[in-house]
């Protein structure tokens, strides 16, 4: 269970997509979840790493290791 504060602008547009579609407000608050669930997981482990000064390895070399490079 999870609940959500929505500004008012928000949870109107939000009611108006549910009415429109015939789908409730809680469908789309986990479709925008799960939409962007993995981008903010890979944007906090990249800030972490760097904090913690874990070293990078540059695009070309990640390419090579996968097999990408052309």
């Amino acid at each position: 269970m999870l609940a959500i504060r929505l500004n008012s602008d928000m949870e109107a547009r939000l009611g108006a997509l549910a009415k429109s579609t015939g789908r409730t407000k809680s469908f789309y608050a986990r479709e925008a979840i799960m939409e962007h669930l993995e981008d903010l997981e890979d944007f906090y482990l990249a800030a972490e790493r760097i904090k913690s000064g874990t070293q990078s390895i540059p695009l070309d070399e990640v390419e090579q290791r996968l097999g990408l490079a052309n």
